[in-house]
């Protein structure tokens, strides 16, 4: 792709909105535009990012037997109303009548509409296990968006659902998908930790978080160094109680002592990018989604539910994967992993070595951004910065002086001057190398 024929909206000053790197970033670097407050557009670049986190959710759902479907986000108030959570809600849920006067709600999630689904289509124990997973648009009326897409009131979430016949089958598609979440963030870059957590509006018995620390995420994780122990603030006071019959400080101190093991823990802000749930049978007794077990009893099927913030892993990668100079994408994700930067295209022989590195690097199946601006060689190089390609390509009259052309990772300070024709092996041989650094 030439830099002239797509959209890349980069600005030199950070807008006063913006309060997080992730914010500042995504907007500088032309990946989102604010609509109103928590709803943004996704520009190009923001797009293939978006796009590549897509692919490998969809890649790792499938592979661990998840079949993707796609569940209406606007919904009759009347399912919310049986399971109980209409009002459990509150004035998150955005809420309305249509023409006819019946009550809708625009989905916050979808927990009781898989479940009616199933009931309808699954029958017998014989149907089981399943998994069915989404990638959708979710609603939430936010009291107050901010940072960004981090807290938005409109964003793009895969949601899975697990049905089985009993607690033992739940365990291991709970367990298999414990597994897909974290390989799901490696291969994003993210360190995500799974802790222990609440369950809440959800419902159900267990649940882990998978939190991505960060300076500036909204929630805090409670770790400690000596048993690995690991949870959610909510999680640690319950726990905390449990244990030592008291109740510990209320946002939890480095010097609180870990719940299992007693030594110091340590505390972390973070932000929340995926959370798993063992709903068990909360939604289908409700609803009355039953199949019929091997004696021909009806039985309610024993559910789990399993959520990633698609759009907020976009976010966690920024924050943790920048400089002062701007994004630092790992390969996986990045909306192209390489670009090429000339200085002077006006001449001829450097345009000509341009052009034919370029056809060169596309028809090795490489994703190649040319910027063929007619701009300052200085502008570009700050944009490549900015907008963090996993390695940039410089081209001028005094690398094709020496044969040769500069090759620099986003990730190290230094370039390396190669020869001209070791580019495409070069090139291959970064990729493979940050690649690896991403699970």
């Amino acid at each position: 792709m030439r830099w002239s024929q797509t959209h890349i909206p980069t600005l030199r000053e950070t807008p006063t909105e913006a309060e997080v790197v992730s914010h500042r970033l995504m907007l500088r670097a032309g990946l989102i535009r604010k609509l109103s407050s928590g709803t943004y557009s996704y520009l190009p670049l923001g797009m293939r990012s978006l796009l590549k986190v897509i692919g490998i959710i969809r890649e790792e759902m499938n592979r661990a037997g998840g079949l993707e479907v796609l569940l209406p986000a606007l919904q009759p108030a009347e399912i919310w109303k049986r399971s109980g959570r209409y009002a459990l809600m509150g004035p998150e849920m955005i809420r309305f009548k249509d023409r006819h006067g019946k009550e809708m709600v625009l989905g916050p999630t979808h927990e009781e509409v898989i479940t009616l689904l199933v009931s309808g289509e699954v029958r017998s124990y014989r149907d089981l296990p399943k998994n069915l997973y989404q990638i959708q648009v979710k609603f939430r009326d936010e009291p107050r968006p901010r940072f960004g897409v981090i807290r938005s009131s409109e964003f793009l979430m895969k949601d899975a659902y697990s049905f089985d016949r009993d607690e033992a089958g739940l365990a291991v598609s709970y367990q298999k998908m414990y597994g897909v979440y974290g390989r799901i963030f490696a291969r994003c870059g993210l360190s995500a930790i799974p802790v222990e957590a609440e369950t809440g509006v959800m419902g159900g018995k267990d649940s882990h978080e998978y939190m991505v620390p960060a300076a500036t995420g909204e929630d805090v994780v409670i770790r400690c160094s000596g048993c690995g122990y690991a949870a959610s603030k909510d999680k640690f006071l319950s726990n905390s109680t449990q244990t030592t019959g008291q109740s510990p400080s209320p946002e939890p101190k480095s010097s609180d002592p870990c719940p299992k093991c007693g030594k110091p823990i340590e505390v972390l802000s973070a932000i929340e990018v995926g959370h798993i749930f063992k709903l068990g049978t909360k939604y289908s007794s409700i609803l009355e989604a039953t199949f019929l077990d091997e004696g021909g009893k009806q039985k309610p099927f024993i559910m789990g539910c399993y959520g990633i913030g698609v759009t907020r892993i976009l976010a966690a990668v920024v924050e943790t994967h920048s400089d002062d100079s701007g994004i630092r994408w790992p390969v996986s994700i990045a909306p192209y992993p390489v670009v090429i930067v000339p200085i002077n295209l006006a001449e001829p022989s450097t345009r000509e070595a341009v052009e034919s590195l370029y056809r060169e690097l596309t028809q090795a199946g490489l994703e190649v951004l040319l910027d063929d601006r007619e701009v300052s060689g200085g502008v570009k190089l700050k944009d490549a910065d900015l907008i963090g390609f996993p390695i940039r390509i410089l081209i001028s009259e005094k690398t094709l002086q020496k044969s040769s052309i500069e090759l620099k990772l986003r990730s190290e300070t230094e370039p390396t001057l190669i020869e001209r024709a070791q580019a495409l092996p070069a090139v291959k041989k970064l990729l493979d190398k940050e690649s690896l650094l991403v699970g």
